[in-house]
């Protein structure tokens, strides 16, 4: 039996195959706390580097258990998940296999689960009489309803098997006290037994309880969810894997090869000790606002959020570049994934069973999810007239601005968080229609305890090295997260139309967004003063920001700052004038700059919203 991990995968920005370690990539944003003290959980938000991962592998395991089939071994492979705690085996034992929830004054809710196989509900929710997936850890067996009734009824041979063999061993008094946590116990240990209660089991998620004795010889996919700090702990993990199915021999007197596919876990065949080397202390630089530079201060709003007001009858979209979403394999996990092992044969695994969600699916899914995070009142449902007109819009915003790369599928939008970040587009797409056309009006909303800052505070210590001594800034050096910055800075000063500038760092000023139902707050580079043809008396406040790569995050940072942002603040009629600019190309810089100042001092009377 032998095991086989990636080797090599289409995400370029990894320095290693992102399954080889999956929890590098995804540990930040799983519980961190059991079961017991995390509280509900939405299965539908779990990292989609994880969910790729999970459809990835189950779709070789449906290839696994349909030769398996043919073959009539008589029981179905297994595929394990191994988790970090109980709050997140319980959360990837949902997603995979289904749930159902009681709330108060709210109707049950049911999910039938992502991965067919593993499903153990029907269509409708309904709970299936015989389990595919097991959910064994600590919270799962002090629950006292780990198995459903209908179970009991169905395997009620394969119990009393089970309670004479008990009687056997420990008396007839014990084998009449089995409890549910024993019976737990016995459908994990006979996992993959022809006649016990484990038998027809396919998936197994737990904890750390399958790293003591357990023998099942049916593993053939394991995914690691959680932390490996030794190689100890991969080598337990992996060999749950390293039981073999078949001892006969084949037409040669050999045993034919079998393999177990693994991700997650970063084992290596062969590993070397590094040394570690101790790094001196780095300088260190005050960085302060001067006094003898008063004059140059900057008065900045604090704005906490956006109030929107958006036509009640009729919508529209007016999509741009900034609205395509561009799915990659560093959005949701690389695509494909070549599987080897130390010898014997390789191959590769990619999503396909992703491949059955049709595009009109995937755009009534981002109808119900937009109308849910931006058009409901009051808790209750938008209404669906609202849904009629916004379901058009989906649709066209899924043919015209979904580009799917690198292996991606259209279906991974029902991941909850790429869900909410295409739901983002859509709506800022929708608020700039409505501005354009005269319906809509956006205000910003300050901090009613800090309606604005200064730069006349600002003082840090940095250990960076890569500073610019300012000579038109009220603060006395730019500290360069990047040589990008640094250009900048130079073309900043060097241009005659520059008035006073800052990088915004240890200055307070940040710009609220959301993707989704998540808040989040976006921190830009830099704040510069320039007289555009109105005098110093009313100059143009630029928000700049100077980026190289750009992801869907910072398109969302953009529309923000587009649609909301910008013309919120200038509706004010408080806080001057401002726009928003962003650089993309460190080498045309000094060049675009000098266009971007032309361009405003050509459109004198009054500031467009935004430019880009």
């Amino acid at each position: 039996m032998l095991p086989r991990v990636p080797v090599s995968d289409n995400a370029v920005n990894a320095a290693m195959p992102v399954y080889r370690d999956l929890w590098s990539h995804i540990g930040k944003k799983m519980p961190k706390k059991g079961a017991a003290k995390s509280g509900t959980l939405d299965p539908l938000s779990m990292p989609a580097e994880l969910q790729t991962a999970l459809y990835s592998l189950y779709s070789h395991y449906e290839k696994e258990y349909e030769a398996w089939e043919k073959a009539g071994i008589g029981v179905p492979p297994v595929f394990i998940v191994v988790c970090n705690n109980t709050a997140s085996s319980k959360l990837v034992h949902e997603w995979i296999s289904g749930w159902q929830r009681e709330e108060e004054d709210a109707p049950v809710m049911k999910h039938h689960g992502h991965l067919k196989l593993f499903g153990n509900f029907d269509q409708y929710g309904n709970p299936l009489s015989r389990m595919n997936t097991l959910l064994i850890d600590s919270q799962q067996l002090e629950s006292g309803d780990a198995l459903d009734p209908t179970f009991r009824e169905v395997a009620k041979v394969e119990i009393e098997k089970f309670r004479r063999e008990k009687a056997e061993r420990d008396g007839a008094a014990a084998a009449e006290k089995i409890d549910e946590a024993e019976l737990l116990r016995e459908v994990m240990n006979t996992v993959g037994q022809k006649g016990r209660l484990g038998e027809q089991i396919r998936c197994v998620v737990s904890v750390s309880m399958l790293t003591e004795g357990w023998d099942a010889n049916t593993v053939t996919h394991i995914l690691g969810v959680r932390a490996f700090g030794t190689q100890l702990l991969c080598e337990q993990v992996i060999g749950r894997g390293l039981r073999r199915q078949s001892y006969e021999l084949n037409d040669k007197g050999l045993f034919n090869t079998e393999y177990a596919d693994i991700l997650g876990i970063p084992f290596d065949f062969a590993t070397e000790p590094q040394d570690v080397v101790r790094q001196p202390p780095k300088p260190t630089t005050r960085v302060f606002a001067l006094k003898e530079r008063e004059h140059l201060s900057i008065r900045f709003p604090r704005v906490a959020g956006y109030r929107t007001e958006l036509p009640s009858d009729t919508f529209s979209a007016s999509f741009t570049e900034d609205s395509v979403l561009r799915l990659t394999p560093e959005l949701v996990g690389p695509c494909t994934v070549r599987l080897e092992g130390l010898v014997g044969e390789g191959h590769d695994i990619s999503p396909d069973s992703l491949d059955d969600m049709r595009p009109n699916t995937v755009a009534i899914h981002l109808t119900k999810r937009l109308t849910e995070l931006y058009f409901r009142e009051d808790g209750q449902d938008a209404p669906y007239f609202l849904y009629n007109q916004i379901q058009p819009i989906t649709r066209r915003w899924v043919s015209t601005c979904l580009k799917l790369e690198g292996g991606t599928k259209a279906g991974m939008l029902t991941y909850a968080e790429l869900a909410e970040k295409a739901c983002e587009l859509i709506y800022q797409a929708i608020v700039r229609s409505a501005d354009a056309a005269g319906t809509g009006l956006t205000k910003a909303m300050l901090d009613p305890y800090n309606p604005h800052g200064y730069t006349d505070f600002v003082s840090f210590i940095t250990t960076k090295q890569n500073l610019w001594r300012t000579t038109l800034s009220h603060v006395n050096f730019v500290v360069c997260d990047s040589d990008w910055e640094a250009e900048f800075a130079r073309v900043v000063e060097a241009h005659p139309s520059t008035l006073t500038y800052v990088k915004n760092q240890a200055l307070g000023f940040e710009v609220p967004y959301r993707v989704g139902a998540t808040p989040r707050r976006y921190i830009p580079d830099f704040i510069v003063e320039i007289d555009d043809g109105h005098g110093r008396e009313d100059p143009l406040r630029l928000i700049v920001e100077v980026k190289g790569f750009r992801g869907i995050d910072e398109q969302i940072k953009a529309e923000t700052m587009k649609n909301l942002w910008v013309p919120g603040v200038n509706n004010l009629e408080s806080y001057g004038r401002w726009g928003f600019v962003e650089f993309r190309n460190a080498f045309a810089m000094e060049e675009e700059w000098g266009r971007l100042l032309d361009g405003f001092t050509a459109r004198r009377p009054r500031l467009p919203k935004a430019d880009s």
